[in-house]
């Protein structure tokens, strides 16, 4: 038996462990495992400074640079988001649907775990955290395969996961971390359909790809965020700066930044004129079309590629647009389903832009900067799932659960006229 299947083994045989515990003993969990990091978090910084240094070392920079990077307040926000996952109802157990059949059966629709779910990353450490804590939650077992550029930071968050779960006297195979990184390893992985329910890649495209490809495990994607704002010609235009601002500038390396901007021709000129100061002080370099590049001194032409790309930097595409459904026709081109905003005080525009659209996430003057779990009620994310499967959109507790029917009745029989008795 390989190394990866024997991990992966016994991950599944401990995934019946979490399923059992109740809901205070998995909130006494997360608790300690928030304890856990806080108590080791020079531990966590100090390995994050290898990888930050290793990184640097190897040239890389900007959005996976900043991903990479941990501090004290990060490591306590990733803390936090264990606590706040702990204080969310618990889904395993619930009932979605109760009906009662004329023979007199009662179908139920009951919440279950998956089992066990493998999550692929790059360059996110809070993904060892988050990812554990939501699998858990779920009453999941987790396979965590994070990328070779933040091996020291994952190997001290795993650290400190375990001894929660040593004190609280589980297995920490519940939390395996996969420590051989080679790409004949996460093959075998993703292949061993046996043993895995679900896998959840979250990186580059390039990894995405790679996962879907090989996989022979269902794959839920959390794919690019190739994320618009549309400036209608009722828009509040202050309001429709704001979130521009916040949502290009604030942290252009995430996948809930904006990479394109749509504006309606009726007030392109007044609110380019808004925003050329902003976006500069910002070092916010413009991409447009013809009709930006007039309005717009010094934005560089726009390709088709442009408007596909996510840019993870600061960097917007912009184009002009004629109305709602030329703004609509471009979103469904070049969109990759991911989160959408609109910036209007008409709501009749405001609602035909949300019916129009099959985005994971579609906003009406809000910042696409919370299209996160976090921001939204879930405590923390897995993922945003742009795959239209059981889950769409950011991905909680509840996503990482099925629902399955329970069947009750008091000796009811299919065909009684071929029974005795």
């Amino acid at each position: 038996m390989s190394d990866i299947r024997s991990l992966a083994m016994a991950c599944r045989e401990a995934a019946p462990v979490v399923a059992m515990l109740g809901t205070d003993a998995k909130r006494a969990l997360l608790r300690g495992m928030a304890s856990s990091l806080e108590h080791g978090m020079a531990s966590i910084l100090e390995a994050n400074a290898l990888d930050m240094r290793a990184a640097a070392e190897k040239g890389v920079q900007g959005a996976m640079l900043d991903r990479l990077r941990l501090d004290e307040l990060r490591v306590a926000v990733i803390a936090q988001a264990l606590r706040d996952v702990a204080e969310l109802p618990d889904p395993v157990g619930i009932v979605t649907r109760r009906e009662t059949r004329p023979n007199g059966i009662t179908v139920e629709r009951v919440r279950i775990p998956l089992g066990v779910v493998a999550m692929i990353y790059e360059a996110r450490p809070n993904v060892t955290a988050d990812a554990a804590a939501l699998c858990l939650m779920a009453g999941n077992a987790v396979i965590l395969r994070g990328g070779s550029e933040a091996i020291h930071s994952n190997r001290a968050i795993a650290a400190a996961l375990h001894e929660a779960l040593a004190s609280h006297g589980l297995p920490r195979a519940v939390v395996t971390l996969v420590e051989d990184l080679s790409r004949d390893t996460m093959v075998e992985l993703l292949q061993l359909s046996d043993i895995v329910d679900l896998a959840i890649p979250r990186g580059g495209e390039g990894l995405i790809r790679f996962v879907t490809e090989h996989a022979r495990v269902p794959v839920i994607k959390h794919y690019k965020g190739v994320c618009h704002l549309y400036v209608d010609r009722a828009a509040d235009l202050s309001l429709a700066l704001n979130l521009l601002v916040d949502g290009k500038t604030s942290r252009p390396g995430v996948c809930n930044a904006l990479e394109t901007l749509l504006v309606h021709r009726e007030v392109v000129g007044e609110f380019l004129s808004l925003a050329a100061a902003p976006l500069k002080a910002r070092g916010v370099e413009i991409r447009g079309d013809d009709a930006t590049r007039a309005l717009a001194p010094g934005a560089l032409p726009a390709s088709d590629d442009d408007y596909a790309a996510e840019f993870l930097d600061l960097i917007l595409a912009v184009r002009v647009v004629d109305d709602l459904d030329d703004a609509i026709a471009h979103i469904r081109r070049y969109g990759s389903d991911h989160t959408e905003v609109i910036a209007t005080r008409d709501e009749a525009t405001a609602q035909r832009f949300v019916q129009s659209l099959r985005s994971a996430v579609v906003m009406v003057n809000v910042s696409s900067r919370f299209s996160d779990g976090g921001q939204i009620g879930l405590g923390a994310e897995i993922g945003i799932s742009t795959t239209r499967l059981h889950a769409y959109g950011p991905m909680g507790a509840e996503s990482l659960t099925i629902e399955r029917f329970v069947v009750r009745g008091d000796g009811q029989v299919r065909h009684p006229e071929g029974c005795v008795g």
